[in-house]
């Protein structure tokens, strides 16, 4: 996994930037808009994303519209699911303790 992802993502803004893009295209002045931050900072933002690899730039006519590239967040859902898959064997050793114990109280009854 690469950190520039994480570290780009970190930042609130940038985070809430990609959620969003997550919507579809938009332009600077629409996600300064959006989200209520002034042009050169959402473009700032926006130029981090871009480095990172999370997001490119189409330019249509004048304007120039950010997108989400799909391939880190693949990336990141191959990277998180390794850690899905121990949190899902600890949760069923855990569900499995439970009903042993509630069995064991049912029959102490």
């Amino acid at each position: 996994m690469d950190i520039t992802t994480f570290s780009a993502l970190a930042e609130p803004s940038r985070l809430r930037i990609v959620e969003l893009l997550h919507g579809g295209p938009l332009t600077v002045g629409e996600i300064a808009d959006r989200l209520g931050l002034r042009q050169p900072q959402a473009s700032k933002h926006l130029r981090v994303l871009l480095e990172a690899g999370l997001v490119e730039v189409q330019a249509v006519a004048n304007r120039r519209n950010y997108y989400l590239r799909s391939e880190p967040f693949q990336a990141l859902d191959a990277w998180l699911e390794t850690y899905r898959n121990i949190w899902d064997e600890r949760l069923d050793n855990l569900e499995n303790y439970l009903q042993k114990l509630q069995f064991k109280s049912n029959n102490e009854n």
